[in-house]
C-alpha cells in the first residue's frame, strides 16, 4: 500500500523552457494542424507573442525534469504496475516560445479501490511563467494496479 505520509508532499519545482523546435515537434506529434502552433507569423497574426504551447504540452515539465520518475520511486510504484488514470488542465494564460514555465506539484490525495487492488495518487500542479503569472493548473491521477 502507498503510505499516506506522502499526502501534502511537494515535488521539487520543474522548470521548462518553451522552445520553438520542441513546440513544433510536439504539435506535429499530436496531429495539431492549426498553424498557430507551427508558424510564428500565423501565431503573431492570431495575437500571440510567438508560437503558443499546445494545450497538453505543460505535462512534459515534470517528465523532462525527472520529478515524475523520482515520485514513482519514492511511492514504490513500479513502472510495470503504473497506469495513467486521468489528466486535467485549467488555463489562466498562455505560454509561448521564449517563456520559461515552472511547475510546482503537491500530492493532494491517496486512496484505493477494489479492496486495495487499485491505488490512486492525485497530484495537483501549478504552472507559472518567468513573471510569476499563473499559466495553468494541472491535475494528474496515477494508478497502481496490484
Amino acid at each position: 500500500m502507498i503510505d499516506k505520509k506522502w499526502l501534502g508532499h511537494a515535488l521539487p519545482p520543474s522548470v521548462l523552457p518553451i522552445e520553438r523546435s520542441r513546440l513544433q515537434f510536439f504539435a506535429k506529434a499530436i496531429g495539431e494542424t492549426d498553424p498557430i502552433y507551427t508558424d510564428a507569423a500565423a501565431a503573431r497574426d492570431a495575437g500571440y507573442a510567438d508560437l503558443p504551447a499546445p494545450p497538453t504540452f505543460l505535462f512534459a515539465a515534470e517528465l523532462d525534469s525527472g520529478a515524475t520518475d523520482r515520485l514513482l520511486a519514492d511511492l514504490g510504484i513500479p513502472l510495470a504496475k503504473l497506469l495513467h488514470g486521468e489528466q486535467g488542465f485549467s488555463y489562466h494564460g498562455v505560454a509561448c516560445v521564449g517563456d520559461t514555465v515552472t511547475v510546482r506539484s503537491t500530492i493532494t490525495d491517496i486512496y484505493d479501490k477494489k479492496k486495495g487492488a487499485l491505488e490512486f495518487v492525485v497530484k495537483t500542479s501549478v504552472a507559472s511563467n518567468q513573471h510569476g503569472e499563473r499559466v495553468a493548473e494541472l491535475r494528474t491521477v496515477i494508478v497502481c494496479r496490484h
